[in-house]
């Protein structure tokens, strides 16, 4: 009972401690200013390619959770042109997966923090259920960057990222950003106009993170299939130190719970 008693008072607050600074770092790691702090969010620079080719090649400015600069060169495989695309300078566009991510890395750290410095827990479930709350906040952050939105090929068509280059987009390109895991990813789609006279079955393809050629989609009057798709990346270093940290925190929230459980089924099967 005295040690059931120590672990209330004693460890899970010094548990509680160490969490605070991990997700604290985690949180520091987006690179957002906190309000009133004022200061202004660095910016990083990445060139995004791939081994074995060279068929595009991108340069992109990160800034916390928007990228605010994307400088395109797209070599076109059947004629080896040039094309080059770069954001238009009055537009940036936010990565909702990092802003989410954000979010739930400060909703755990509230919940951490949500009690006077002098509370004392009064039983297991009481800490069993903070855990529970920041274990669900830290695993949907998690589950944020490691897990793209998966799209159809009408959706990355009609999305606001096509309108964002000069010189505009051709309307047989789509363009998309995303982050998977510790990388920042873009893909980009050449489509060529399916006749309509084609007897080729027409299928629209679904929902996916990316797609493969032979793809079919409708958007306006056309008909489109995806004739190449070109995939190049880069890692952030700072996403991976977050991932890093999400992992230690929730197996730092499963000790405890697994300690609380420990005593707790000792209490409940105590001899009399």
């Amino acid at each position: 009972e005295e040690e059931f008693k120590w672990l209330l008072q004693e460890e899970v607050h010094a548990v509680l401690r160490q969490l605070q600074d991990i997700l604290k770092e985690a949180s520091h790691r987006f690179a957002l200013p906190t309000s009133g702090s004022g200061g202004a969010v660095k910016q990083e620079n990445f060139v995004l390619s791939t081994s074995g080719t060279d068929q595009v090649k991108g340069v992109m400015t990160l800034q916390g959770d928007a990228l605010c600069q994307a400088d395109v060169n797209l070599k076109m495989p059947r004629n080896n042109q040039l094309l080059h695309f770069a954001f238009r300078e009055d537009k940036q566009w936010k990565l909702q997966q990092i802003q989410d991510a954000r979010n739930h890395v400060n909703q755990a750290i509230y919940l951490l923090m949500n009690r006077d410095v002098n509370y004392q827990f009064k039983t297991g479930l009481e800490v069993l259920k903070l855990m529970d709350a920041v274990m669900l906040q830290l695993s949907r952050a998690r589950n944020r960057l490691t897990t793209p939105a998966t799209l159809t090929l009408p959706e990355i068509a009609s999305s606001g990222l096509t309108k964002m280059f000069t010189p505009a987009l051709p309307p047989d390109i789509l363009v998309n950003f995303y982050i998977n895991l510790n990388k920042l990813c873009l893909t980009v789609y050449q489509l060529h106009v399916m006749q309509p006279s084609t007897t080729k079955n027409f299928k629209p393809a679904g929902g996916s993170v990316l797609h493969n050629p032979g793809a079919m989609f409708e958007f306006g009057s056309q008909r489109y299939e995806v004739s190449h798709v070109h995939k190049v990346e880069c890692v952030v270093p700072w996403l991976n130190d977050a991932l890093v940290f999400f992992t230690v925190s929730l197996q730092l929230c499963q000790q405890l719970k697994d300690k609380i459980s420990v005593f707790s089924s000792y209490w409940n099967y105590r001899p009399y």
